[in-house]
Parts: structure tokens; sequence; C-alpha cells
């Protein structure tokens, strides 16, 4: 009876061992893919001469400057 019991919760350990490890594995790979298609993006920092929102430009909000293109 007792080698019974002592088997089932050894098949039962086996078993939820597996699981985790299955679901560690796959939570790994899955953050890893996140974080490398962020860095791809440069995490999200523009750079070069065609950038935009990377910076702020405090001189654009200048009260000389709020109407300096509305003619245009």
């Amino acid at each position: 009876m007792a080698d019974e019991v002592r088997a089932a919760a050894q098949d039962e350990a086996e078993k939820t061992f597996e699981g985790f490890m299955k679901f560690s594995k796959i939570t790994t790979y899955g953050a890893l893919a996140f974080f490398f298609a962020v860095a791809t993006c440069n995490f999200g920092v523009e750079t070069g001469p065609n950038k935009t929102g990377s910076q702020y430009d405090g001189s654009a909000y200048n009260p000389t400057n709020l109407n300096k293109y509305k003619d245009k």
C-alpha cells in the first residue's frame, strides 16, 4: 500500500516537474523574443536627421514662435 502511494506521488511529481519546465522554457523564450524585438526597434528612440519625437525641443513652444508659420 505504501509503495503504491509512493509510486503515485512520484509519478505526479514527475508530471508536474515536466509541466513546470515546459512553462519555464516557453516563458523564457517568449521574454527573449520580446526583448529582441524591442531592441531591434532601438527601444523606441529614433536617431538620425529625420527623427521624430525622440527629443524635446522647448524652443518650438516659445511664445515668439507660436505664430511664426500662421500665414503659410
